[in-house]
């Protein structure tokens, strides 16, 4: 009875903090895509679409993931493509560690953990109007199971 109540309870707990502690007036653009079958699939990818209005100010832009304990990699390499309003693509690779070298996840959660990736800070965008930021894994796996959510964040930089 305890463990299905967890059930309920986190998840609710979790969903109700990042609402809380993500929609600030700084923030430009928050969404998370559900990845299908918690396997992220080499040929999957996640486009986001956002406008940007004002270029006088520099952006943070992050990227988040949300993996469990089915994950099987201390690190997860990302592939990045913006595609700019005025038909430019910046395509960019990172990797990230999702856990330290004792196998502990280094994002925050209890049973699912979200990890912020920097993507960019202070960054200024070039141009005022619709991007689209396309995201997928460039691990050496086809597929990826673990892998529950895929999102992106943008916020003004302080």
């Amino acid at each position: 009875m305890f463990k299905e109540s967890l059930k309920i309870i986190i998840p609710v707990f979790f969903i109700a903090s990042c609402l809380f502690s993500s929609c600030g007036k700084d923030t430009v653009y928050n969404e998370y895509q559900s990845v299908r079958n918690k396997t992220w699939n080499k040929q999957d990818v996640y486009f986001f679409k956002f406008e940007i209005k004002d270029i006088s100010v520099a952006y943070n832009v992050s990227l988040q993931i949300r993996n469990n304990d089915l994950y099987s990699y201390q690190n997860l390499w990302i592939i990045n493509e913006e595609a700019q309003p005025s038909g430019v693509s910046v395509k960019d690779t990172i990797e990230h560690m999702l856990a330290d070298d004792f196998g502990k996840w280094t994002g925050n959660g209890i049973t699912l953990f979200q990890s912020r990736i920097n993507l960019r800070d202070n960054y200024h965008f070039p141009d005022t109007g619709k991007y689209t930021i396309g995201i997928r894994h460039g691990m050496r796996d086809d597929d990826l199971k673990g892998i529950e959510n895929v999102g992106l964040f943008i916020e003004k930089s302080k």
